[in-house]
């Protein structure tokens, strides 16, 4: 995408020196906080810093705060990802720096999945004590599939994203993929499987699902899978996720149709115990969409002790540049 004599005057500038030409490099595709880098370029952190912060000025680079940490990425203007791709590749590594900078990073990338690792081994039996009351994960996702087609998806947002499953999945037909999520050891789970998939369209960011920290109008595809059961709220997420499509943007609603297994609100922090046809049909038309498709995924045999997955796909309507104002979330809601 063409840019500006200026715009591209202040890249420039902001790319020139040395460590801050480092930081570019290993950033266009990686998530990496403050400690990260100065671990990995040997520098103190207040020259890092001070290095991040005229990279974040110039829109080279994109900060995004999590808790007390800070994670930066490159940013995602076409001309900084353009100009980033060509010096990667283009740049003669003469005295082995940037192979330095590599292996230090993949000793990163190996300490975060290894945290990641643990925390799943800690929390495992409980996850796979709910996925045994559904259809497998993958019947699931078959059907995600066939419900959007095998076209390419655009821009791709997962609320509450979790582990980054979709992001996985969806991410290969993505022209970029974002995975929000409240809690930082599912985003340590996330961008440890993103490293090792080599995903680097796909990123992950801390958010709330009724503030989202994207963007209005900015994707083609939303999806809030197993995300509405643990909200006091849902309809206000499905018109946050609303908000966050383009015209003519989608979003897939995942979830659990409504069931008696109590123990999932005392034991798993369900708020909500599933959801009818009805209640999904009507958060959508409340955010202004247009139905597409409602399925439900029963489980074999007629079991009340089993879990029944709907999905739903709805179309924000084209050629309205803003959700109707009585249906729009306030800033201070």
């Amino acid at each position: 995408m063409p840019a500006s004599f200026e715009r591209t005057v202040d890249l420039l500038k902001a790319i020139a020196e040395p460590t801050r030409l480092r930081l570019v490099i290993l950033l266009a595709d990686h998530d990496l906080t403050v400690s990260d880098l100065t671990s990995i370029l040997g520098q103190s952190q207040p020259r890092i810093s001070r290095h991040l912060k005229l990279l974040v000025e110039s829109g080279t680079v994109s900060r995004h705060q999590e808790g007390a940490w800070a994670y930066f990425r490159l940013g995602d203007d076409p001309m900084v990802l353009e100009l980033a791709h060509s010096l990667r590749t283009g740049i003669v590594d003469e005295d082995g720096l940037l192979a330095r900078d590599r292996e230090r990073l993949g000793a990163v990338r190996d300490e975060r999945a290894e945290r990641a690792s643990s925390y799943f081994r800690r929390n495992a039996e409980q996850w796979d004590r709910i996925r045994s009351l559904h259809i497998p994960d993958a019947d699931v996702e078959a059907a995600m599939d066939q419900a959007l087609g095998q076209g390419p998806l655009g821009a791709f947002l997962d609320i509450g994203t979790g582990t980054g499953r979709l992001l996985e999945l969806m991410a290969p037909r993505s022209d970029r993929a974002v995975g929000i999520d409240a809690s930082r050891e599912m985003l340590a789970i996330a961008r440890a499987k993103l490293d090792s998939a080599g995903l680097t369209r796909a990123s992950v960011r801390q958010g709330d699902a009724y503030r989202l920290p994207v963007p209005r109008g900015a994707f083609d595809l939303a999806t809030l899978h197993q995300v509405l059961h643990y909200l006091d709220d849902p309809a206000a997420a499905v018109r946050e996720a609303a908000l966050a499509l383009r015209p003519g943007g989608r979003l897939v609603i995942v979830d659990f149709a409504p069931h008696r297994l109590e123990f999932l609100r005392t034991e798993h922090a369900h708020l909500r115990l599933g959801f009818s046809d009805a209640a999904l049909r009507g958060y959508a038309a409340s955010a202004g969409l247009e139905l597409e498709t409602v399925l439900f995924l029963p489980p074999a045999g007629d079991r009340p002790d089993l879990l029944t997955v709907v999905l739903l796909v709805a179309r924000r309507p084209r050629g309205h540049s803003e959700m109707p104002a009585s249906k729009r979330r306030t800033e201070t809601a």
